[in-house]
């Protein structure tokens, strides 16, 4: 099944038949971060009945715990750092963009291993046009599926990094860290303020997604991206990027 697009005048097409798959998958043994519990699924009691199969239900009925935040890929808008606390289910209408993956090899930064803005602007053509940019840092593994970053300092992008992203036009930003911020920065959160453009200059229907894993034999370019998300009435929310090989047609 495939589908035809027009890009900066040039003709594309996607097959859709052939997804892949960004999202990392909940499970209790999944990625954590942020110090929180591990997620939890768990059968519902109610007297003598037990939502289980296994325990003589006749279906399987469970409570789910988690926080998107730290237990899932997820999908955050600006409700994430807002006093008015907007929804991602309001602020994001449109599911389907032309994306750019690139990756980056992090940089020192006081000793912290950060994204920095000479090595976004050696990855990103300005005259690409792409409002949706996805990042892909390195060493780059499987492990990225299940870690716990809690405690770890990971990798963030620094505040000039993301001031150039919105610069640039970028609404939506796509990454395989926890955060775009350093774990622990004192409330400053510059890098999502910057992006955003809060307090001043506040850039409503961008988002940011955090947590995903792109497989080291995905290949750097344009991709057509399905951004797809749990319709929760929240700042955040467990999300499923799919990407689509673009191929030009001559």
């Amino acid at each position: 099944m495939k589908t035809i697009i027009y890009y900066k005048s040039d003709l594309y097409t996607a097959n859709l038949l052939n997804p892949i798959d960004i999202s990392i998958n909940i499970h209790e043994e999944g990625v954590n971060a942020w110090n929180t519990p591990k997620m939890k699924i768990t059968a519902v009691k109610s007297g003598d009945w037990t939502g289980d199969v296994n325990m003589g239900s006749s279906v399987n009925f469970n409570n789910i715990t988690f926080n998107p935040h730290s237990h899932s890929t997820h999908t955050e808008c600006i409700g994430h750092i807002n006093k008015t606390k907007e929804s991602i289910n309001d602020e994001l209408d449109q599911f389907f963009f032309i994306s750019k993956l690139i990756t980056i090899k992090p940089e020192k930064h006081n000793n912290d291993d950060v994204i920095t803005l000479d090595s976004l602007k050696a990855e990103i053509n300005e005259n690409d046009g792409i409002d949706t940019l996805i990042i892909r840092t390195t060493p780059n593994d499987s492990s990225k599926k299940n870690i716990n970053y809690s405690n770890t300092n990971p990798i963030y992008i620094l505040d000039s990094a993301a001031r150039y992203l919105n610069e640039i036009n970028i609404k939506h930003l796509l990454i395989d860290l926890p955060s775009i911020d350093k774990e622990i920065d004192d409330g400053l959160i510059k890098a999502h303020k910057s992006f955003w453009g809060y307090p001043n200059k506040c850039r409503n229907g961008c988002t940011i997604t955090e947590l995903i894993y792109v497989p080291n034999n995905i290949k750097d370019g344009l991709y057509l991206l399905n951004l797809q998300f749990m319709p929760f009435n929240n700042d955040a929310s467990p999300s499923r990027p799919v990407l689509f090989k673009l191929s030009k047609e001559n």
